[in-house]
Protein backbone atom coordinates (compact mmCIF):
# COMPACT_ATOMS: atom_id res chain seq x y z
CA UNK A 1 0.00 0.00 0.00
CA UNK A 2 1.37 3.41 -0.95
CA UNK A 3 1.61 6.09 1.72
CA UNK A 4 -1.20 8.00 -0.02
CA UNK A 5 -3.52 4.98 -0.03
CA UNK A 6 -2.67 4.25 3.62
CA UNK A 7 -3.59 7.82 4.57
CA UNK A 8 -6.94 7.43 2.79
CA UNK A 9 -7.71 4.15 4.60
CA UNK A 10 -6.73 5.52 8.03
CA UNK A 11 -8.84 8.66 7.51
CA UNK A 12 -11.83 6.50 6.55
CA UNK A 13 -11.25 4.19 9.54
CA UNK A 14 -11.24 7.04 12.05
CA UNK A 15 -14.31 8.69 10.52
CA UNK A 16 -16.35 5.48 10.25
CA UNK A 17 -15.63 4.39 13.82
CA UNK A 18 -16.77 7.75 15.22
CA UNK A 19 -19.82 7.85 12.95
CA UNK A 20 -20.83 4.25 13.77
CA UNK A 21 -20.85 4.86 17.53
CA UNK A 22 -22.86 8.07 17.09
CA UNK A 23 -25.45 6.43 14.83
CA UNK A 24 -25.87 3.47 17.17
CA UNK A 25 -26.52 5.81 20.08
CA UNK A 26 -29.10 7.65 17.97
CA UNK A 27 -30.88 4.38 17.12
CA UNK A 28 -31.01 3.34 20.79
CA UNK A 29 -32.57 6.69 21.66
CA UNK A 30 -35.03 6.96 18.75
CA UNK A 31 -35.69 3.46 17.39
CA UNK A 32 -35.22 4.59 13.78
CA UNK A 33 -34.71 1.72 11.30
CA UNK A 34 -32.78 4.01 8.98
CA UNK A 35 -30.42 4.94 11.83
CA UNK A 36 -29.87 1.27 12.71
CA UNK A 37 -29.14 0.56 9.06
CA UNK A 38 -26.70 3.46 8.92
CA UNK A 39 -25.01 2.28 12.14
CA UNK A 40 -24.56 -1.20 10.64
CA UNK A 41 -23.23 0.39 7.47
CA UNK A 42 -20.62 2.40 9.38
CA UNK A 43 -19.53 -0.53 11.55
CA UNK A 44 -19.12 -2.65 8.40
CA UNK A 45 -17.09 0.13 6.78
CA UNK A 46 -14.87 0.29 9.89
CA UNK A 47 -14.24 -3.44 9.67
CA UNK A 48 -13.53 -3.05 5.97
CA UNK A 49 -10.78 -0.50 6.60
CA UNK A 50 -9.18 -2.90 9.07
CA UNK A 51 -9.30 -5.67 6.46
CA UNK A 52 -7.65 -3.40 3.89
CA UNK A 53 -4.87 -2.65 6.39
CA UNK A 54 -4.45 -6.39 7.05
CA UNK A 55 -4.16 -7.01 3.32
CA UNK A 56 -1.60 -4.23 2.93
CA UNK A 57 0.46 -5.59 5.82
CA UNK A 58 0.49 -9.13 4.41
CA UNK A 59 1.32 -7.84 0.92
CA UNK A 60 4.51 -6.21 2.23
CA UNK A 61 6.08 -9.55 3.16
CA UNK A 62 9.32 -10.36 1.39
CA UNK A 63 9.33 -12.93 -1.44
CA UNK A 64 9.83 -16.52 -0.32
CA UNK A 65 10.53 -19.91 -1.89
CA UNK A 66 6.79 -20.61 -2.08
CA UNK A 67 5.99 -17.09 -3.34
CA UNK A 68 9.01 -15.98 -5.39
CA UNK A 69 7.15 -12.95 -6.77
CA UNK A 70 6.06 -11.79 -3.32
CA UNK A 71 2.63 -11.42 -1.75
CA UNK A 72 1.40 -8.25 -3.44
CA UNK A 73 -1.77 -9.90 -4.78
CA UNK A 74 -3.01 -10.44 -1.20
CA UNK A 75 -4.28 -6.87 -1.45
CA UNK A 76 -6.72 -8.03 -4.12
CA UNK A 77 -7.92 -11.00 -2.04
CA UNK A 78 -8.67 -8.89 1.03
CA UNK A 79 -10.40 -6.28 -1.13
CA UNK A 80 -12.66 -9.04 -2.44
CA UNK A 81 -13.47 -10.01 1.16
CA UNK A 82 -14.36 -6.35 1.77
CA UNK A 83 -16.80 -6.52 -1.14
CA UNK A 84 -18.43 -9.61 0.37
CA UNK A 85 -18.66 -7.86 3.74
CA UNK A 86 -20.39 -4.85 2.20
CA UNK A 87 -22.86 -7.13 0.41
CA UNK A 88 -23.68 -9.49 3.29
CA UNK A 89 -23.09 -7.53 6.50
CA UNK A 90 -24.09 -4.17 5.04
CA UNK A 91 -26.49 -4.49 2.14
CA UNK A 92 -28.34 -7.70 2.98
CA UNK A 93 -28.86 -6.89 6.67
CA UNK A 94 -30.01 -3.36 5.84
CA UNK A 95 -32.43 -4.71 3.25
CA UNK A 96 -33.81 -7.30 5.71
CA UNK A 97 -34.21 -4.69 8.46
CA UNK A 98 -36.13 -2.38 6.12
CA UNK A 99 -38.45 -5.14 4.87
CA UNK A 100 -39.07 -6.25 8.46
CA UNK A 101 -39.99 -2.71 9.52
CA UNK A 102 -42.40 -2.35 6.60
CA UNK A 103 -44.71 -4.88 8.25
CA UNK A 104 -45.03 -2.75 11.40
CA UNK A 105 -44.09 0.89 10.72
CA UNK A 106 -43.88 3.08 13.82
CA UNK A 107 -43.18 6.73 14.53
CA UNK A 108 -39.64 7.76 15.43
CA UNK A 109 -39.03 8.96 18.98
CA UNK A 110 -37.19 12.26 19.34
CA UNK A 111 -36.39 12.64 15.62
CA UNK A 112 -34.32 15.76 16.33
CA UNK A 113 -31.59 13.44 17.64
CA UNK A 114 -31.44 11.73 14.23
CA UNK A 115 -31.17 15.07 12.44
CA UNK A 116 -28.25 16.13 14.61
CA UNK A 117 -26.48 12.78 14.18
CA UNK A 118 -27.06 12.67 10.43
CA UNK A 119 -25.77 16.21 10.04
CA UNK A 120 -22.63 15.42 12.04
CA UNK A 121 -22.16 12.18 10.11
CA UNK A 122 -22.40 13.99 6.78
CA UNK A 123 -19.67 16.39 7.91
CA UNK A 124 -17.35 13.59 9.11
CA UNK A 125 -18.01 11.36 6.10
CA UNK A 126 -17.53 14.32 3.82
CA UNK A 127 -14.12 15.01 5.37
CA UNK A 128 -13.09 11.38 4.80
CA UNK A 129 -14.37 11.47 1.21
CA UNK A 130 -12.46 14.69 0.60
CA UNK A 131 -9.18 13.00 1.59
CA UNK A 132 -9.91 10.08 -0.75
CA UNK A 133 -11.01 12.45 -3.54
CA UNK A 134 -7.80 14.50 -3.33
CA UNK A 135 -5.72 11.31 -3.57
CA UNK A 136 -7.81 10.18 -6.54
CA UNK A 137 -7.19 13.50 -8.32
CA UNK A 138 -3.47 13.31 -7.52
CA UNK A 139 -3.24 9.81 -9.01
CA UNK A 140 -5.76 10.06 -11.87
CA UNK A 141 -5.30 13.65 -13.00
CA UNK A 142 -7.86 14.34 -15.71
CA UNK A 143 -9.12 10.75 -15.90
CA UNK A 144 -12.86 10.54 -15.22
CA UNK A 145 -14.17 9.05 -11.97
CA UNK A 146 -15.83 5.94 -13.45
CA UNK A 147 -12.92 5.37 -15.85
CA UNK A 148 -10.51 5.57 -12.91
CA UNK A 149 -12.54 3.09 -10.86
CA UNK A 150 -12.56 0.59 -13.70
CA UNK A 151 -8.89 1.05 -14.58
CA UNK A 152 -7.26 1.47 -11.17
CA UNK A 153 -5.02 -1.33 -9.92
CA UNK A 154 -5.15 -0.16 -6.28
CA UNK A 155 -8.34 -1.38 -4.57
CA UNK A 156 -7.28 0.31 -1.32
CA UNK A 157 -8.03 3.65 -2.94
CA UNK A 158 -11.06 2.86 -5.07
CA UNK A 159 -12.71 0.76 -2.34
CA UNK A 160 -12.55 3.69 0.08
CA UNK A 161 -13.77 6.08 -2.63
CA UNK A 162 -16.76 3.84 -3.31
CA UNK A 163 -17.50 3.30 0.38
CA UNK A 164 -17.34 6.99 1.21
CA UNK A 165 -19.47 7.94 -1.79
CA UNK A 166 -22.04 5.28 -0.87
CA UNK A 167 -21.98 6.45 2.75
CA UNK A 168 -22.76 10.04 1.77
CA UNK A 169 -25.59 8.96 -0.52
CA UNK A 170 -26.88 6.62 2.21
CA UNK A 171 -26.89 9.47 4.73
CA UNK A 172 -28.98 11.59 2.37
CA UNK A 173 -31.42 8.69 1.92
CA UNK A 174 -31.63 8.24 5.70
CA UNK A 175 -32.19 11.99 6.15
CA UNK A 176 -35.08 11.94 3.66
CA UNK A 177 -36.55 8.85 5.32
CA UNK A 178 -36.40 10.32 8.81
CA UNK A 179 -37.83 13.63 7.57
CA UNK A 180 -40.82 11.98 5.85
CA UNK A 181 -41.42 9.74 8.86
CA UNK A 182 -41.43 12.80 11.12
CA UNK A 183 -44.03 14.39 8.85
CA UNK A 184 -46.32 11.40 9.33
CA UNK A 185 -45.40 8.87 6.62
CA UNK A 186 -43.92 6.29 8.99
CA UNK A 187 -43.17 3.76 6.23
CA UNK A 188 -40.56 6.16 4.84
CA UNK A 189 -38.07 5.15 7.53
CA UNK A 190 -38.28 1.49 6.48
CA UNK A 191 -38.17 2.37 2.76
CA UNK A 192 -35.01 4.40 3.40
CA UNK A 193 -33.44 1.34 5.03
CA UNK A 194 -34.30 -0.74 1.96
CA UNK A 195 -32.84 1.93 -0.33
CA UNK A 196 -29.59 2.00 1.64
CA UNK A 197 -29.40 -1.79 1.51
CA UNK A 198 -29.84 -1.85 -2.27
CA UNK A 199 -27.22 0.90 -2.64
CA UNK A 200 -24.67 -1.07 -0.62
CA UNK A 201 -25.37 -4.25 -2.55
CA UNK A 202 -24.81 -2.43 -5.86
CA UNK A 203 -21.49 -1.00 -4.61
CA UNK A 204 -20.46 -4.44 -3.35
CA UNK A 205 -21.17 -6.08 -6.70
CA UNK A 206 -19.16 -3.44 -8.57
CA UNK A 207 -16.23 -3.74 -6.15
CA UNK A 208 -16.35 -7.55 -6.26
CA UNK A 209 -16.25 -7.56 -10.06
CA UNK A 210 -13.29 -5.17 -10.20
CA UNK A 211 -11.26 -7.10 -7.61
CA UNK A 212 -12.18 -10.41 -9.27
CA UNK A 213 -10.59 -9.12 -12.46
CA UNK A 214 -7.44 -8.10 -10.56
CA UNK A 215 -7.21 -11.49 -8.84
CA UNK A 216 -7.54 -13.20 -12.23
CA UNK A 217 -4.49 -11.24 -13.42
CA UNK A 218 -4.75 -7.87 -15.15
CA UNK A 219 -2.21 -6.42 -17.54
CA UNK A 220 -0.56 -3.06 -17.03
CA UNK A 221 -2.47 -0.04 -18.32
CA UNK A 222 -2.19 0.95 -22.01
CA UNK A 223 -0.21 4.03 -20.93
CA UNK A 224 2.46 1.87 -19.27
CA UNK A 225 2.58 -0.55 -22.20
CA UNK A 226 2.99 2.39 -24.60
CA UNK A 227 6.02 3.59 -22.62
CA UNK A 228 7.58 0.13 -22.79
CA UNK A 229 6.95 -0.11 -26.53
CA UNK A 230 8.49 3.33 -27.06
CA UNK A 231 11.68 2.18 -25.32
CA UNK A 232 11.89 -0.93 -27.49
CA UNK A 233 10.99 0.80 -30.77
CA UNK A 234 13.63 3.42 -30.15
CA UNK A 235 16.49 0.94 -29.87
CA UNK A 236 18.59 0.34 -33.00
CA UNK A 237 19.30 -3.32 -32.11
CA UNK A 238 15.61 -4.27 -32.12
CA UNK A 239 13.82 -5.18 -35.35
CA UNK A 240 10.46 -5.56 -33.62
CA UNK A 241 8.88 -6.31 -30.26
CA UNK A 242 7.39 -9.71 -31.06
CA UNK A 243 5.45 -9.92 -27.79
CA UNK A 244 4.97 -7.76 -24.70
CA UNK A 245 3.17 -9.40 -21.79
CA UNK A 246 2.51 -7.78 -18.42
CA UNK A 247 0.89 -8.71 -15.13
CA UNK A 248 0.10 -6.74 -11.98
CA UNK A 249 1.55 -8.62 -8.99
CA UNK A 250 0.02 -5.96 -6.76
CA UNK A 251 -0.96 -2.28 -6.94
CA UNK A 252 2.70 -1.19 -7.06
CA UNK A 253 4.33 -4.16 -8.77
CA UNK A 254 4.29 -5.03 -12.47
CA UNK A 255 5.93 -8.02 -14.12
CA UNK A 256 6.88 -7.60 -17.79
CA UNK A 257 7.84 -10.44 -20.15
CA UNK A 258 9.13 -9.45 -23.61
CA UNK A 259 10.09 -11.39 -26.73
CA UNK A 260 12.33 -9.32 -29.01
CA UNK A 261 13.35 -9.89 -32.61
CA UNK A 262 16.94 -8.60 -32.61
CA UNK A 263 18.93 -7.60 -35.68
CA UNK A 264 20.32 -10.81 -37.20
CA UNK A 265 23.68 -9.13 -37.74
CA UNK A 266 24.30 -8.95 -33.99
CA UNK A 267 26.67 -11.41 -32.37
CA UNK A 268 25.80 -13.39 -29.25
CA UNK A 269 27.66 -11.02 -26.89
CA UNK A 270 26.07 -8.01 -28.59
CA UNK A 271 22.59 -9.50 -28.07
CA UNK A 272 23.39 -10.14 -24.41
CA UNK A 273 24.58 -6.57 -23.93
CA UNK A 274 21.50 -5.19 -25.70
CA UNK A 275 19.22 -7.40 -23.58
CA UNK A 276 20.83 -6.17 -20.35
CA UNK A 277 20.53 -2.54 -21.44
CA UNK A 278 16.91 -2.86 -22.53
CA UNK A 279 15.96 -4.68 -19.33
CA UNK A 280 17.22 -1.71 -17.32
CA UNK A 281 15.55 0.84 -19.61
CA UNK A 282 12.19 -0.94 -19.52
CA UNK A 283 12.32 -1.02 -15.71
CA UNK A 284 12.77 2.77 -15.76
CA UNK A 285 9.68 3.27 -17.92
CA UNK A 286 7.45 3.07 -14.83
CA UNK A 287 8.41 2.93 -11.15
CA UNK A 288 5.99 0.03 -10.59
CA UNK A 289 7.86 -2.27 -13.00
CA UNK A 290 9.79 -4.50 -10.60
CA UNK A 291 10.56 -7.54 -12.76
CA UNK A 292 11.51 -7.71 -16.43
CA UNK A 293 12.01 -10.97 -18.32
CA UNK A 294 13.42 -10.54 -21.83
CA UNK A 295 14.28 -13.16 -24.42
CA UNK A 296 15.32 -13.00 -28.07
CA UNK A 297 12.99 -14.66 -30.54
CA UNK A 298 10.40 -14.27 -33.27
CA UNK A 299 6.70 -13.78 -32.74
CA UNK A 300 4.95 -16.89 -31.34
CA UNK A 301 3.29 -19.08 -34.01
CA UNK A 302 -0.24 -18.08 -32.98
CA UNK A 303 0.66 -14.39 -33.26
CA UNK A 304 2.16 -14.90 -36.72
CA UNK A 305 -0.89 -16.84 -37.89
CA UNK A 306 -3.23 -14.14 -36.58
CA UNK A 307 -1.26 -11.41 -38.34
CA UNK A 308 -1.26 -13.38 -41.62
CA UNK A 309 -5.02 -14.01 -41.50
CA UNK A 310 -5.69 -10.34 -40.68
CA UNK A 311 -3.72 -9.17 -43.71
Amino acid sequence: MTSQARRVVLAALAANLAIAATKLAAFLLTGSAAMLTEAIHSFVDTGNQLLLLVGASRARRAPSASHPFGYGMEVYFWSFIVALMIFAAGGAISLWEGIDRLSHPAPIDRPWINFIVLGAAILMEGASFRVAWHEYKAVAGSVGFVTFLRGSKDPNLFAVLLEDAAALIGLVIALVGVSLSTLGWHMADAIASIGIGLLLMAVALFLANETRSLIAGEAASPRVLAKIKAVLDGDATVVSAAEILSLHLGPSEILVAITLDFDDALSGPQIEAAADRLTAEVAKADERITRVFLRPGKAPPEKTAAATSAS
